[in-house]
């Protein structure tokens, strides 16, 4: 069998964690398995990395902070192979760009490309460990890096091009849990999660696998397991819906803090604001999440938007630059706010989830500021300050109140 393992930042994060990884993957090797590594930076090493450049110039070139942010993962990569190597398994550490991961040519955030796998297949052959650097490539010859989180997608995609039967994704928690173990202790690690559940989970404020891998484990088919690189425990598989077997409403919970609204009153229909606003907000680089219009008259629409909190000021000032061309009537702005979701493919069939979740919020005295729904997902945007309030309301509602089969993997 062959197996993609990847290790995050707190798995390498030191010396003592680097020799307990490399003896994980010297058992998974003596039971039989090829395995190729992917590795991230240790620890905080990204963070310090950023830190420094900061310390040196305020907007540091896009094209050197990738060759900086790079060398991170060079360290562990080297390092484990080192270890591998030391207890009798052969290993090479390898680059992103010496693994064949190509990438668009962006700076800071591209998406891989294509993989050329016969570095990686050559040194398969000859029963050598690759321990690749995850989160970075290669486009036009210019060391290009996938954002944050990005180790997750290179091992994912890996684990497409060869064909892998297994990703794990080894990490500080022992899986997927119904929410966050830090707000709700009663939370429940579960068996397994359909892509598509994982997905939102991902892109609502879990932290567990990145958005973009998901999306292409999803595309590719490729079968995930996340789990801890501390214990030996059974951690979450990520499959398709069809091979789940029991089923619960609601599968989790996920929070963001850090929310902003941004609200422009008298908006007119006339002049295709909407569009005028949205685009100018999409060319200055801010991500608009939640989006509510409400007409006021034939003449006039309100709409309201929610922005990361560091995005607040920038958001403000392209509205603002917008006024005397479209001429709404007032802009006005609130933080600190956070959103609150409930996710879980069982919500497609059950009706009244919406007024459910509504329900337990009002109970728990948590004001309700905004609304947005999919078909396997509700989230609302609420004061910040009662964010693990309605997080440990909505568990209670809809995970700890439910008798149902725990989700598995039908096998």
């Amino acid at each position: 069998m062959l197996v993609v393992q990847k290790y995050g930042g707190t798995s390498v994060g030191s010396t003592e964690r680097i020799r307990a990884v490399a003896d994980r993957i010297a058992r998974t090797r003596a039971e039989g398995h090829d395995v190729v590594v992917v590795v991230s930076a240790m620890g905080h090493t990204t963070d310090e990395l950023v830190d420094l450049a900061g310390a040196i110039v305020d907007r540091p070139d896009p094209r050197e902070m990738d060759q900086l942010l790079a060398t991170g993962e060079q360290v562990s990569a080297a390092l484990l192979a080192m270890r591998l190597i030391s207890l009798g398994v052969p290993a090479k550490s390898l680059t992103g760009w010496q693994a064949g991961i190509a990438t668009e040519p962006v700076h800071g955030n591209a998406r891989v490309a294509r993989i050329d796998t016969s570095s990686l297949r050559a040194l398969l052959a000859q029963g050598i460990v690759p321990v690749v650097t995850g989160f970075q490539g290669i486009a036009d010859g210019e060391v290009t890096t996938l954002g944050r989180g990005g180790s997750d997608t290179s091992a994912v995609a890996i684990a497409a091009a060869l064909g892998a039967d297994l990703c794990e994704i080894y990490t500080d928690v022992e899986g997927v849990y119904t929410t966050d173990p830090r707000v709700v202790k009663t939370a429940q690690k579960l068996a397994a999660i359909s892509y598509d559940e994982m997905l939102e989970l991902a892109n609502l404020g879990a932290q567990v696998l990145h958005p973009r891998a998901v999306e292409n484990a999803k595309h590719f088919g490729v079968k995930l397991v996340v789990r801890s690189s501390f214990t030996e425990r059974d951690g979450t598989e990520v499959v398709a819906e069809n091979q789940l077997e029991g089923r619960r409403v609601v599968t989790g919970i996920a929070f963001e803090r850090q929310v902003a609204r941004v609200a422009v009153v008298g908006v007119p229909v006339e002049e295709h604001a909407l569009a005028a606003i949205f685009s100018a907000l999409a060319d200055r680089g801010v991500n608009v999440d939640v989006i509510v219009q409400s007409v006021v008259d034939d003449q006039a629409v309100d709409v309201s938007f929610t922005v990361h909190e560091s995005d607040l000021d920038k958001a403000e000032q392209v509205v603002a630059e917008l006024k005397p061309k479209i001429g709404f009537k007032r802009m006005e702005k609130e933080s600190p706010l956070a959103k609150v979701s409930i996710v879980g493919a069982g919500m497609i069939s059950n009706p009244g989830v919406a007024a459910q979740m509504f329900v337990a919020l009002r109970d728990a005295k948590v004001p309700i500021h905004m609304v947005t729904t999919s078909e396997i997902k509700v989230s609302c945007v609420i004061p910040a300050d009662l964010v693990e309030v309605a997080v440990q309301a909505l568990h209670r509602a809809f995970i700890e109140a439910e008798a149902v089969t725990p989700l598995t993997h039908a096998r």
